[in-house]
């Protein structure tokens, strides 16, 4: 049974949110600022985090990036704002999903579920390695602290879907992925939304890399490869 925290300081929210996913068969949390989202984080086994944009004293953002860089914890984000740059911001910090509000519990607990089943999912044909950092082309990717760092010693941020792209690129390096096998991490509809995902993903995991995005290459009719020296721990 997945447990899911939901933090927004209105307690009808809180409680609506916490009676329909309960209904829905999670156990449920709840937070009405970053002091309670920390408290709960650190008491609880949290799956998922639904977490407001519009928080008194921390913002919804600043506690998404302070998420991000202790856990790897999918996060949706919730908000009363529609503007596209609220969705860009909130998706740079971490965020594996937006949704604006009003919304329908029902759009909610759909998006829950894709993006667990996203994130818990792996590629049928590959097993999970055990890893918590990867150097390469001398960047180094600290899962622990979810942090990409360029040769320069800068943080890179990365979305929740290019962090999972990335690990399964690094853990897997030189072989061949089909889009199929990264279908997990697009969450598409259809087998053409997926690729269309998929190839998204990669432009943009490619761009935050810089010279070393030409690491990840392309495999006509196959799929991609990440065709670099790894080396884990």
């Amino acid at each position: 049974m997945h447990r899911l925290l939901v933090v927004d300081d209105d307690s009808d929210i809180r409680g609506l949110l916490a009676e329909q996913l309960g209904r829905a068969g999670y156990t449920v949390s709840t937070a009405a600022d970053g002091a309670g989202m920390r408290h709960a984080l650190a008491r609880e086994a949290i799956d998922l985090v639904v977490l407001d944009l519009n928080l008194p004293r921390e913002d919804g953002l600043a506690l998404c990036r302070e998420l991000r860089a202790r856990a790897s914890t999918p996060v949706i984000m919730l908000t009363a704002r529609a503007e596209p740059i609220d969705r860009v911001l909130g998706l740079e910090m971490g965020a594996d999903d937006y949704l604006a509000k009003p919304f329908e519990p029902r759009e909610l607990l759909a998006r829950i579920r894709n993006v667990l089943r996203r994130t818990e999912a792996l590629p049928a044909n590959l097993e999970p390695l055990a890893m918590r950092r990867a150097t390469f082309a001398n960047w180094l990717f600290d899962l622990e602290r979810r942090h990409l760092v360029d040769p320069a010693g800068r943080v890179v941020m990365l979305s929740g879907a290019e962090f999972r792209l990335l690990r399964v690129f690094v853990g897997h390096a030189n072989k061949v992925l089909s889009r199929e096998q990264l279908a997990a991490l697009g969450g598409g509809r259809s087998h053409e939304a997926q690729d269309r995902a998929i190839d998204l993903q990669v432009s943009r995991l490619r761009q935050k890399l810089g010279s070393a995005g030409s690491l990840i290459r392309t495999v006509r009719s196959e799929g991609y490869v990440f065709a670099g020296v790894v080396t884990l721990a």
